[in-house]
């Protein structure tokens, strides 16, 4: 009688750990996972300091598709990390799901998702590309009308588990400058 009790309360706590870490994932306003990816769904979003029109613009963003990582939100606020690390606030109204990635480097797209396949296109080092799928490791994009594979070591908008590769995870928020910055390609 003693081990079933001990079994039945063992199974008590695994069903509460099941059911709290469940309720976390999504038990934000939007009811989606945070941290995840989204892209800028406009060509000029302000980031500011805060979560409110009130609150200074510390970036003005003008790349349509850029992606950003949402790091917190509000009911109507994202807080996002660009890919530069910054991090500014911006209203969800400013941000779709399409994703998008951004390429740090020039960066190859290929035919196949193999490092002897043929070269389908190049894309400039920050280039914002749109995401197609990943798998092992690989990602297929599209820009322009190109499309082509490129490694996830290459891309910034992709988390580990999404494209099959040992990235290292993104460094922890800091807050921008007070100073307003344009993100215009020069």
């Amino acid at each position: 009688m003693r081990h079933f009790r001990h079994f039945l309360a063992l199974l008590v706590i695994i069903a509460a750990t099941i059911t709290t870490g469940a309720a976390l994932a999504q038990d934000t306003p939007s009811g989606l996972p945070v941290p995840r990816f989204v892209s800028l769904k406009v060509g000029i979003a302000n980031g500011r300091a805060g979560p409110q029109q009130a609150h200074p613009i510390v970036w003005r963003y003008t790349r349509t598709g850029l992606p950003m990582e949402i790091v917190a939100e509000t009911s109507e606020w994202r807080r996002v990390r660009d890919p530069d690390g910054e991090v500014t606030w911006m209203h969800n109204s400013l941000l779709s799901g399409r994703r998008s990635v951004y390429t740090r480097d020039e960066t190859a797209l290929l035919a196949r998702p193999r490092e002897d396949a043929p070269e389908e296109a190049v894309a400039d080092g920050g280039a914002v590309l749109w995401l197609e799928r990943c798998r092992d490791g690989w990602c297929r994009l599209e820009a322009q009308g190109l499309r082509g594979w490129a490694r996830v070591e290459t891309l910034w908008g992709i988390y580990p588990e999404e494209g099959g590769s040992d990235l290292s995870s993104p460094a922890d928020p800091v807050l921008s400058a007070n100073v307003a910055h344009d993100t215009a390609p020069d």
